[in-house]
């Protein structure tokens, strides 16, 4: 007589942590559905129907683009596995002009409260939130120096680029001083890439206005999914969107922006310009993307590096 193994119920089962997750996924032109108990994604080929499962423990977020539907099955198991939903258009851009992506969280009511009262803390005071972006510039500065490929010989360009702002960045007085310095800042980033992938040097960065433009499109696309990892982090920390510290306290879903810049900059930007210069489509592109995001951590980066603004606030 053979012992069975004993049976584990999957409510047991333990859920990969978000920060190990490897799947990130872009889909348009299908339906979100369950099949089976598993969910699943379902395009039309021809007269046949193809059914793609989705990992869900293993997914950190979905962005669902045009001519996509998703079920409100499908919505309940990818809630309770912990993956963080959003809507928008093609290329995992806005559809329209001035419209904002759109993210649904999991339900949760036991995410961890230590990060939100901390937030607080400091979130409410003007300066103590000045402080908080400038050292959130400070890691981004850092991650842009480690996470740049080398394409050329634009490395000690790029070095000193960074630690020259990194005091112009801790020098500014306010947050009006912070963003202009920070534009100017990515504008010069468009110029070492430009230069090192030998890409047009008459590109303009021209946000979903450029469709002509392989590398304004891709950086559109890329940024999109870095907004993915941000709006994810932030909800595993269980910090509200709406507590930005760079991008305007009554912008909405401000945070969002904030935690993808600590890392879209080092990875999207160049990858880009990259990918515009080789040909890519989006997809090459996209696969491009999530490939780096999950060599480097990227989200690991941004979880500890709001944990890391968190704490050190604590001190000031």
């Amino acid at each position: 007589m053979t012992n069975k193994p004993p049976y584990i119920p999957s409510s047991d089962l333990k859920t990969i942590l978000h920060s190990k997750r490897a799947n990130l996924y872009y889909l348009e032109h299908c339906r979100v559905l369950v099949n089976g108990g598993r969910v699943e994604y379902l395009t039309d080929q021809g007269k046949e129907s193809l059914y793609w499962n989705i990992p869900i423990a293993n997914t950190t977020s979905i962005l669902l683009g045009t001519g996509t539907s998703i079920t409100q099955a499908a919505v309940r198991e990818l809630s309770k596995a912990g993956v963080v939903i959003g809507f928008c258009g093609g290329g995992g851009t806005p559809l329209f002009a001035g419209t904002e992506i759109e993210w649904l969280n999991p339900q949760s009511e036991y995410r961890p409260t230590q990060y939100l009262q901390d937030w607080c803390k400091f979130w409410f005071d003007d300066e103590l939130r000045l402080e908080a972006a400038k050292l959130l510039q400070t890691n981004r500065l850092q991650y842009i120096q480690a996470l740049w490929p080398v394409i050329h010989n634009e490395q000690s360009v790029l070095q000193k680029l960074c630690e020259d702002y990194k005091h112009r960045f801790n020098s500014v007085p306010d947050h009006t001083h912070l963003l202009t310095a920070e534009g100017r800042f990515t504008s010069q980033l468009y110029r070492i890439a430009i230069q090192a992938t030998s890409y047009d040097p008459s590109f303009t960065r021209s946000h979903r206005g450029n469709a002509h433009d392989p590398a304004n499109r891709f950086l559109d696309h890329g940024n999109y999914l870095a907004y993915g990892l941000g709006a994810t982090a932030c909800w595993v920390l269980g910090l509200p969107f709406g507590l930005a510290i760079l991008h305007g306290k009554t912008r909405r879903g401000g945070l969002v922006f904030d935690a993808a810049d600590i890392i879209k900059d080092a990875i999207v930007l160049p990858q880009a310009f990259i990918s515009a210069v080789e040909g890519h489509d989006e997809k090459k592109f996209r696969q491009m993307c999530i490939q780096k995001f999950t060599k480097f951590k990227a989200l690991d980066i941004i979880i500890d590096t709001l944990k890391l603004i968190s704490l050190q606030m604590q001190k000031v």
